[in-house]
């Protein structure tokens, strides 16, 4: 039952499993697509039936060769049993020409008697005859005399046969030779070797159905969340964003993957609403432009309008919007692309905010704000594209004029700390809800839609003023100013000087 379990789980891993991603395809063909879960099944099926088979081949040349010679060694204790008796009898004959040709003398010599004191570490005792008996030992001893001439036993001697002195009052008179065991010949001990071969060989066949169990179990449950990544990555692919995969609460690799997924289609989501109001925001942005034109255009050709300065003015506002609008845009392209021309030099800031805020100073007044500067008396070195900051700065500061209510206050300070030059622009009420700050520095958003489109923005300099200070390597947030508005700061790193 276990066998024919394992060949089923054999023959469905080797087949494929058709309703799974990546799943190989039915009945052996040309360039067919072996899955994951086969090759893991096959992988491990295999490495435990080669473990399995070093094991029993080990094993049993193992226990042969240690048979064999546990065989040899009870065999070689024989002889120390012979011996002393061999002695005395050479000791009352005088020769040993009363063992040749006399086997039935041979063999009482070989035998145990009752009494007799046996050397130590004989394993027998009275009335059992010795362990290594049993193996045929006694039918492999021979003797020989102090010539090595053959006296009785065993005729085939070989180079590998043990050979114990036999003495007598110092004097060696012959010697006793064991031929080793070459191999099993005893059928009781043919039976036990049998018995251990089966034994491993049902082992053996035991552990590999239970390693195939075990393997097919192993490559369906450790795959499974791999196929689910799988199968959600298609659907990703094919657009289809809000795929998510369950499997954040796993702490493994695979629980990373997921979530490192998870991240990516919840980026990509978002990229492509980004892009989706993105185009959105343009097309508006151009068609309020475009549709002053085209009114301004069939006023003039229906003659409704005449052809004056005014006419020309309002057509030249309108180019000039659009105009605005493409520039942003395409500087928002070369920032996001990282292709904006940057030249770094060494600048003092004190002296570039100084210039910015002269150059502003007249139209933020015109618009009832008071612009108040605050510089150190030391200058501010820093590495930076002096064009670049300054446009940055005219993004911020034409805002400040843009979206504060008269009266009110434009205040730009200055900080060093951590290594880095804070500049500090805030203004004064209105303010930005604090759920509405994190997203000024978006694309094309705006807190009063109607409001800012009638002050001539685009929605775009804040993204560009975004990208310009990472750019040199700092950063630009947006938070609640002390004043009543937003607090605008600015971090770029300190220029040291070099000693």
């Amino acid at each position: 039952m276990l066998a024919t379990k394992c060949a089923e789980k054999l023959k469905t891993f080797s087949q494929g499993r058709p309703d799974l991603p990546y799943g190989g395809t039915a009945g052996p063909m040309p360039g067919m697509r072996i899955g994951m879960s086969t090759r893991l099944f096959l992988a491990i099926l295999a490495t435990v039936v080669l473990s399995v088979t070093l094991v029993i081949g080990a094993t049993r040349w193992n226990f042969e060769r240690g048979f064999l010679g546990y065989l040899n060694e009870l065999a070689a204790e024989r002889l120390a049993f012979l011996e002393p008796r061999l002695a005395k009898a050479y000791q009352a004959h005088g020769n040993w020409d009363f063992l040749r040709d006399n086997p039935p003398e041979w063999f009482t010599l070989l035998r145990p008697v009752p009494g007799e004191e046996l050397p130590a570490h004989t394993p027998t005792q009275f009335g059992m005859p010795l362990t290594s008996d049993l193996t045929g030992a006694m039918l492999r001893l021979s003797l020989l005399d102090a010539q090595d001439q053959w006296v009785m036993g065993f005729r085939e001697l070989s180079p590998q046969a043990l050979r114990r002195p036999v003495r007598v009052q110092g004097r060696t008179v012959g010697w006793i030779v064991l031929a080793p065991f070459q191999s099993v010949a005893d059928t009781g001990a043919q039976r036990f070797q049998q018995g251990q071969t089966h034994a491993a060989l049902a082992i053996g066949a035991l552990s590999v159905a239970l390693a195939a169990l075990i393997a097919s179990w192993v490559a369906s449950r450790l795959l499974a969340p791999v196929r689910r990544v799988a199968s959600a990555t298609h659907l990703l692919a094919a657009g289809h964003h809000d795929t998510r995969v369950d499997l954040e609460n796993r702490t493994d690799e695979v629980g990373q993957l997921a979530r490192d997924f998870n991240h990516l289609a919840h980026t990509l989501a978002r990229n492509e609403t980004l892009r989706r109001d993105f185009m959105a925001d343009v097309s508006h942005e151009l068609r309020t432009p475009l549709a002053v034109l085209r009114g301004e255009l069939e006023a003039l050709e229906d003659g409704i309008r005449p052809l004056d300065a005014a006419a020309v003015k309002s057509l030249q506002g309108a180019v000039s919007q659009i105009s605005d609008l493409v520039d942003d845009l395409y500087e928002l392209a070369l920032s996001d692309a990282g292709a904006m021309s940057h030249k770094l030099e060494p600048l003092d800031l004190r002296t570039l905010l100084a210039r910015v805020a002269d150059t502003h100073r007249r139209r933020i007044e015109a618009q009832g704000l008071a612009l108040n500067l605050q510089l150190p008396a030391t200058p501010m070195p820093a590495l930076a594209d002096e064009g670049r900051l300054q446009q940055l700065l005219d993004n911020l500061l034409e805002n400040c004029r843009r979206y504060t209510d008269a009266p009110g206050e434009v205040r730009i300070t200055t900080a060093g700390r951590d290594a880095q030059w804070h500049i500090e622009v805030h203004d004064s009420a209105p303010g930005v809800p604090a759920e509405l700050r994190e997203h000024l520095f978006e694309r094309f958003f705006r807190v009063d839609r109607s409001r800012s489109r009638a002050s001539g923005g685009t929605g775009l300099g804040l993204a560009i003023c975004r990208n310009i200070a990472l750019a040199h390597g700092g950063q630009i947030d947006a938070a609640e100013s002390p004043l009543g508005g937003v607090r605008i700061t600015l971090r770029l790193p300190i220029e040291r000087p070099i000693a």
